[in-house]
């Protein structure tokens, strides 16, 4: 999650800042995300959906959230993430030094510090990527080619195909589904709602990374579709996109058409397909998994261009000036990714307020901006005094076996 690019146009701090305030950016979107599901991380069932949006308010927010914030704002921050390992990668053989045995250290760290967060909270993303980061190691010496026709395998359900040509519908690594009125997903509502802290670590612990590894491994396709962001990550890098952004303003106006063109294809293309679908209660046929893959296209359409607008907006003076104030927060977004999960799992869960599944949602969105705007203020502040967040710096020196020094006066 760090960076360090130089931009020829302007000084380095400026050229951190615009990918840092991108990086807070998604963060903000990820911790609605999380707020607006109760930080359940599972199927909702019907009626706890019901609960959660009774008013005609409620259904607008979780709607808007649907459209705009799930699914995209993960992919932002993946892609991020592939960016700032070409970045580490790239510094490193400047100056003559081979990384990827450092940065194969440095992603075991964050396996550790994934799989606690884990047992907190089994929507936790960061075992994912520890996981994936290791294979993308090799990946930074391979052809742009290669790179190109792996990203255009994962998304356009590559990954997916095989796996319901070979097992259908079958969980891979659980016995029940992960749709919403499975008898898991019911359970495990129910123990957040009713569970003490040992009850809830010890299920995510387990029972929670086999359901994590269904939804990332399976037909859903997240975890490939992760790792297709990390790719475009390291091809964003390799090609210099975020490189001179003012002089290249062209190059974003033209992704965020190729974007929209996407995004109306792609809608267009899922409808049909789950139209012709009918109802159903499992995916348990092609043209449900062609409608997924559309629906995936359709995030890349809406991440590409959420990208480009940022971008676009962060290239005028008024737009770094309001968009800059993200910077702070992504800095220390590994801190604060995980401080959002202490809140969330303290206004959820059993052993907090025990609001899950049934707070509408437009408090819950209402407790997500305050939440963001908490902790831009105390990344803000702290960063005036030290020089890296607490969990970055912690990381940072296990990765390197020294203490770094944190205060500015160290």
């Amino acid at each position: 999650m760090e960076s360090s690019i130089k931009s020829v146009q302007s000084p380095p701090s400026q050229r951190i800042v615009l990918v840092d305030a991108l990086r807070g950016f998604a963060l903000a979107g990820i911790v609605i995300t999380h707020m607006l599901e109760n930080y359940i991380a599972a199927a909702i069932p019907v009626k706890y959906g019901e609960q959660m949006n009774p008013e005609l308010v409620d259904q607008i927010i979780s709607g808007l959230c649907d459209f705009l914030l799930r699914g995209k704002f993960f992919a932002l921050f993946s892609f991020l993430f592939g960016l700032s390992f070409f970045i580490q990668m790239d510094n490193a053989a400047k100056k003559g030094k081979a990384y990827g045995g450092t940065f194969l250290w440095r992603t075991l760290i964050l396996l550790g510090i994934g799989y606690l967060h884990s047992c907190l909270y089994r929507g936790d993303i960061l075992l994912i990527y520890a996981l994936l980061a290791i294979p993308l190691i090799p990946f930074y010496k391979a052809s742009s080619k290669v790179l190109w026709a792996v990203t255009a395998f994962v998304f356009l359900g590559g990954p997916r195909y095989l796996l319901f040509h070979y097992f259908k519908d079958a969980p891979l690594f659980v016995e029940d589904t992960l749709m919403p009125e499975s008898p898991a997903s019911l359970a495990y509502i129910e123990l957040l709602q009713t569970g003490n802290p040992q009850e809830i670590f010890s299920a995510n612990a387990w029972a929670g990374i086999l359901n994590k590894f269904e939804f990332q491994w399976g037909i859903f396709s997240r975890g490939y579709l992760t790792f297709g962001f990390f790719v475009l990550g390291l091809l964003a890098g390799r090609m210099a996109w975020f490189k001179e952004h003012i002089k290249h303003k062209k190059r974003f106006k033209r992704g965020w058409i190729l974007g929209l063109a996407m995004l109306l294809l792609s809608a267009a293309a899922a409808t049909l397909f789950f139209m012709q679908a009918g109802e159903f209660e499992n995916f348990d046929q092609w043209i449900l998994m062609f409608g997924l893959s559309a629906v995936d296209l359709f995030n890349l359409g809406l991440t590409i261009i959420i990208v480009s607008l940022f971008v676009l907006a962060y290239a005028t003076p008024k737009g770094e000036k309001r968009l800059a104030v993200f910077a702070s927060y992504g800095r220390m977004a590994l801190t604060n990714y995980l401080l959002q999960s202490v809140v969330g799992s303290f206004v959820y869960y059993s052993w907090g307020l025990a609001w899950v599944g049934t707070l509408p949602s437009r408090y819950s969105f209402l407790m997500a901006l305050g939440l963001i705007v908490i902790q831009m203020a105390f990344s803000s502040w702290w960063l005036k005094h030290f020089r890296y967040g607490p969990v970055e710096w912690l990381w940072r020196s296990l990765t390197h076996f020294k203490r770094y020094p944190l205060r500015f006066n160290d």
